[in-house]
């Protein structure tokens, strides 16, 4: 017999567990001097960022309403509402890097020798590092959810 809420929480922690994979691989690959094939990989990498993100929700909300604890359990929780800031906090820090890459590839597109200016770079990291930095917070909270906090 199938166990829906298991399936949910598999499904759950394998799509944050590819986010999180996602975020490293822009972490790394946004440096000073990135152009070219290397400029259009980080935007692919970007893109599938944001549909896994978007993959996240949609089975954490299947889980939140078809799982086992039901509906109630999360929305009385102080720590489910934590990890859903921390969350969209991410969500939000994620827009500029976004934005940026799409204005690089129009660029690379209009000159094969884009390279995007080493202070944009530099921006678009700290909104990367932010990211990296809230996301810490999101197992934590999910521990103290668990338990009931």
């Amino acid at each position: 017999m199938l166990d829906l809420d298991l399936t949910f929480a598999i499904l759950h922690h394998i799509a944050v567990f590819t986010l999180v994979g996602i975020l490293a691989a822009e972490f790394a690959l946004l440096r000073p001097g990135i152009a070219g094939s290397r400029l259009s990989q980080l935007a692919s990498v970007d893109r599938l960022y944001g549909m896994v993100a978007g993959l996240v929700i949609i089975i954490g909300v299947l889980r939140v309403f078809l799982g086992g604890k039901g509906w109630e359990f999360y929305v009385a929780s102080p720590s489910f509402w934590a990890k859903m800031v921390a969350f969209l906090a991410i969500g939000l820090l994620s827009i500029q890097p976004t934005r940026a890459l799409v204005k690089w590839g129009n660029a690379l597109k209009a000159d094969s020798g884009f390279v995007p200016p080493a202070g944009d770079i530099a921006a678009s990291r700290r909104f990367i590092n932010a990211q990296v930095v809230i996301l810490i917070l999101i197992p934590i909270f999910a521990a103290a959810m668990a338990r009931g906090y």
